[in-house]
C-alpha cells in the first residue's frame, strides 16, 4: 500500500533534477526528509593516458573532468563533505547505498564507518558480460562492489526480504548478484550516437536495490544523478525521487528519458511480505531485466486463465497470489504447474511462452563461460 506523505513532503523538490554542486544542493534541502540515497560519485580511476583495444582503436573510458581529483587527500575530503551532508538528510530509519570499483569503494567504506553510518551488507554486483581488459596485465574487471549502511546502527531500516526471496524464485538472495551491464536497447546515447555517460548503469540493478530497501511512497535521493537510472525506476516502482546532477548534458538526456517513463498502477507495486544441468534462471530475472514489465498481463495454455506481473516477479490474478508455479497450479486446481510452459506473455498479438524469455538469459548466460 502506498504510503502517504510525510508531514514537510511539500517543501522537498519531488521528482525533479536539481542542477548544481551537489553538496550544495543537498545542503540546502531539509533536514531528516530522504528516506533512501543511491550514490554513485565519482570513482577517481586515475587513468594516465588513453587507452586502446589490440586493433589500436581507442576505448570509450572514462576520462572526464568529473572523475578527476589531484590527489587522494582531495577526493577523501569531497567524500566526507557530500557523505555529511547525505547523513544529516536521513530519516532516522533511513538507509543509503554506494557504489564503486576498487579505486574507490574501499575509501567510501572507511568513511562510511567514520560518520556513524552502520554498515549492513556489502554486495557484489558481478557483470555477466564486462569489458575485457585490453592490456593484459591485470584480470579483468568483471565487478563492482555496492555498500548497504543504514543511518545509525539501531535504525529500523526497511528491508523487504520476502520480496527478493520472490525475485529469486523463493531461494534467499545472497550478497553476489549477476547483471549484465548496460547494453542494446538500454544503453542511452547523445545526439551524436555516442554513449550519453560512460558509467550508466542497468535498471536491473536499481529495481532490486529498490524492491529490497525501499516501499512505495519512499523518498529517493541521487546526488550523482548522471542520466537519471535511479528516478527512472523510483518512478516505474511509485516512490519518489530527487536528482542532483551537475553536468547540463546528463541533466537533457534524463529529462528525455523520465518523461517516456510511466508509473506502475498500485496492485502491481505490491510485493510480498510473507514467504514462501541448465542454469538457473528466476523469474524474477526477466521482471529486473524489463522482458517483462510489472502490471503486464499473462495468458495461460489455452487463455483460459490470466494473471498480472508484480515488481518482485510474483503473480496475482484472480485473487491468487504467489510465484509463476504456485499461481497456475490454484488456478487450474492442480497439485503442481510448470509455470514456465503454463504461462505465455502477448507481443504484436503473438502468444510468447515465458519459457522463451528463460531460453534467451541462458544462452547469454552461456556466451559467457569458458570456452
Amino acid at each position: 500500500m502506498t504510503k502517504p506523505k510525510a508531514k514537510g513532503a511539500e517543501t522537498l523538490p519531488l521528482n525533479q533534477i536539481l542542477s548544481g554542486d551537489c553538496i550544495e544542493r543537498m545542503n540546502s534541502l531539509p533536514a531528516g526528509s530522504i528516506d533512501l540515497i543511491f550514490a554513485d560519485p565519482p570513482y577517481n580511476l586515475q587513468l594516465k593516458g588513453d587507452l586502446h583495444r589490440p586493433d589500436n582503436s581507442k576505448v570509450d573510458a572514462v576520462d572526464d573532468d568529473w572523475d578527476r581529483f589531484d590527489s587522494f587527500k582531495i577526493y577523501d575530503r569531497f567524500t566526507r563533505d557530500w557523505l555529511a551532508a547525505a547523513r544529516r538528510l536521513l530519516k532516522p530509519n533511513g538507509a543509503i547505498w554506494v557504489i564503486g570499483s576498487y579505486h574507490n569503494i574501499f575509501r567510501l567504506g572507511a568513511e562510511l564507518q567514520n560518520q556513524g553510518f552502520w554498515l549492513l551488507n556489502d554486495v557484489v554486483w558481478r557483470k555477466s558480460n564486462p569489458m575485457p581488459n585490453f592490456r593484459g596485465k591485470r584480470l579483468t574487471n568483471a565487478h563492482e562492489t555496492l555498500i548497504w549502511a543504514s543511518k545509525e546502527e539501531a535504525s529500523k531500516y526497511t528491508f523487504n526480504y520476502e520480496a527478493l526471496k520472490a525475485l529469486n524464485e523463493g531461494v534467499q538472495m545472497r550478497s553476489d548478484w549477476v547483471i549484465p551491464i548496460c547494453t542494446g536497447h538500454e544503453r542511452l546515447k547523445d545526439d551524436k550516437g555516442d554513449k550519453a555517460h560512460p558509467t550508466q548503469k542497468p535498471e536491473a540493478l536499481l529495481h532490486r536495490v529498490l524492491v529490497a530497501t525501499t516501499n512505495p511512497g519512499d523518498v529517493v535521493l541521487d546526488p550523482f544523478f548522471g542520466t537519471g537510472t535511479t528516478g527512472a525506476v523510483a518512478k516505474m516502482l511509485g516512490r519518489d525521487y530527487i536528482g542532483i546532477e551537475r553536468e547540463e548534458s546528463y541533466r537533457k538526456v534524463a529529462e528525455a528519458r523520465l518523461a517516456k517513463v510511466r508509473k506502475f498502477d498500485r496492485e502491481a507495486l505490491t510485493v510480498s511480505t510473507s514467504k514462501r544441468a541448465e542454469p538457473r534462471v528466476p523469474f524474477g530475472q526477466l521482471v529486473e531485466r524489463g522482458m517483462l514489465r510489472p502490471g503486464e498481463e499473462l495468458y495461460s495454455i489455452g487463455n483460459r486463465h490470466k494473471a498480472k506481473v508484480r515488481a518482485d516477479g510474483t503473480l496475482i490474478g484472480n485473487d491468487v497470489k504467489g510465484s509463476i508455479h504456485q499461481v497456475g497450479a490454484q488456478l487450474e486446481g492442480a497439485p503442481s504447474c510448470n509455470g514456465w510452459t503454463y504461462w505465455h506473455f502477448k507481443r504484436e498479438g503473438k502468444i510468447i511462452p515465458i519459457d522463451v524469455l528463460r531460453q534467451q538469459i541462458r544462452a547469454e548466460m552461456g556466451d559467457q563461460r569458458p570456452h
